[in-house]
């Protein structure tokens, strides 16, 4: 997701706010700590398969032309520790997401090419999951984004399941994501990835109706991400978490959206079914990558 995370980011800031690209940042932007809830209704073992699916097709579908994804590594891990401790091993991933057209062009002859490749590592001790994005050719520690995310059988009403200090979890900002409800950019719309009309043959579930869906669901499971960004960037850092914040409840509705009507193209997969998947759309990628046209979605669309 992190290609899309990073274009929806450029798109915000290229349509809302245009600023002096010239002008030196002049402060760090505080740490933010954002805590995205979103409901489905999965069993927490369903929804690893369904991510991990979801993932791969959304990766081809964002590369091509010479931009995109480019798996570098995906591996187990052990003595790692997460969460205090308490998740130690899982599987690591390394991408790099090449990214000229997702974003604004009057950026794009200002800054280097190592300004516009972004890499995310991924430790997955799920139900934990920590995913770290940064650009260390350019920005180096000057700008990251972290999601922490805690997949539980619940409808994503406790409070602190990230075991924030007090300081932090003071500061913290929950939003409550509705697949089914919240408001959808026009530009994202599609009548099959509408959890409001679409019902799995293979499974009965859905369509998701009504303000109340998630508490008349079986089974029913949230997934907690909570988004810490660090930013300084030519003097945007005052608006940068608003950009992030609206770009990641933008990814997260619409992925979430999809994960859930995809539910017959996952639903029956195993693991080992994921990890063959991942074998081969890491070979597709690398193909795409290097013909056709570019895929997804542009800083000026």
């Amino acid at each position: 997701m992190g290609l899309l995370r990073l274009g929806l980011i450029m798109r915000e800031y290229n349509v809302n706010d245009k600023v002096n690209l010239g002008q030196e940042a002049v402060g760090r932007m505080k740490k933010e700590h954002i805590s995205s809830r979103v409901t489905l209704p999965l069993t927490v073992e369903e929804y690893q398969v369904a991510q991990l699916y979801s993932v791969a097709e959304a990766s081809k579908n964002n590369t091509g032309g010479g931009e995109g994804i480019e798996v570098l590594k995906n591996e187990p891990f052990t003595d790692y520790p997460l969460l205090g401790g308490k998740y130690s091993s899982g599987q690591y991933t390394y991408k790099i997401y090449h990214l000229a057209s997702k974003v604004p062009a009057y950026i794009r002859v200002l800054l280097p090419k190592s300004s516009l490749e972004i890499h995310e590592e991924a430790w997955n001790a799920y139900p934990y999951c920590k995913t770290v994005i940064s650009n260390p050719g350019y920005m180096k520690d000057n700008f990251f984004i972290m999601i922490e995310s805690f997949h539980i059988a619940d409808t994503g009403n406790q409070t602190n399941v990230h075991e924030l200090p007090p300081e932090k979890l003071k500061i913290r900002e929950i939003v409550h994501i509705d697949i089914a409800n919240d408001p959808i950019n026009s530009a994202d719309y599609k009548e099959d990835e509408d959890p409001t009309k679409f019902k799995s043959e293979k499974t009965g579930r859905g369509p998701l109706v009504g303000k109340d869906w998630k508490n008349n669901v079986s089974p029913v499971m949230t997934c907690y991400k909570l988004v810490t960004c660090e930013f300084k960037w030519f003097g945007l850092q005052t608006r940068v978490e608003s950009f992030i914040q609206k770009a990641e409840r933008r990814l997260f509705t619409n992925f979430h959206r999809q994960v859930f009507c995809w539910t017959d193209r996952w639903y029956g997969l195993t693991m080992e079914d994921i990890r063959a998947i991942e074998d081969n759309t890491k070979e597709e990628l690398d193909r795409q990558r290097h013909e056709g046209e570019v895929r997804g979605m542009r800083a000026d669309e």
